[in-house]
């Protein structure tokens, strides 16, 4: 940010719902059609009840949020939770029985001052939706496993 503040994300993404651009709807990644050659979108599948619900145990995301500002271990869960809003906002159905969704923070502490935790928070939702559609579109498929990019 101009002020210095820092707030970044990494995520790994084996979501069991869609990836989904926030900034244009579109699916990214996720569900194949039935022919294997392009994407189903979860959104309408949920809809018309034809989702086959994942195991528990079979899919995850996972990520970390980083500020360089100084914060209480009170104030960096607080981001932690705010930054779940970001998998709301780029995986559909997000957090769901199938996945283990979890988001790590930390706070470096290298910017002094007070920190506004709201702004830290609604900044760490955004970078991990950026990241969790980053991690999908750069993503290379392996033989029998085609990435989204492979899909056209």
């Amino acid at each position: 940010m101009p002020d210095g503040l820092i707030v970044a994300a990494i995520v790994a993404v084996n979501a069991a719902g869609d990836v989904i651009d926030p900034a244009t709807g579109k699916v990214v990644a996720g569900a194949r059609t039935a022919d294997g050659k392009g994407l189903a979108d979860a959104r309408v599948l949920l809809t018309q009840g034809s989702i086959v619900p994942a195991s528990p145990g079979e899919n995850t995301t996972i990520g970390v949020v980083a500020t360089n500002a100084t914060l209480t271990k009170t104030q960096v869960t607080k981001v932690a939770e705010m930054a779940h809003d970001g998998y709301a906002r780029a995986i559909f159905p997000s957090h769901t029985m199938g996945d283990g969704d979890t988001i790590f923070a930390l706070a470096t502490g290298t910017r002094a001052g007070d920190a506004d935790v709201s702004r830290i928070g609604t900044l760490a939702a955004k970078v991990m939706a950026d990241a969790i559609i980053r991690a999908a579109t750069q993503a290379t498929g392996i033989p029998g496993y085609p990435a989204a990019r492979d899909l056209k």
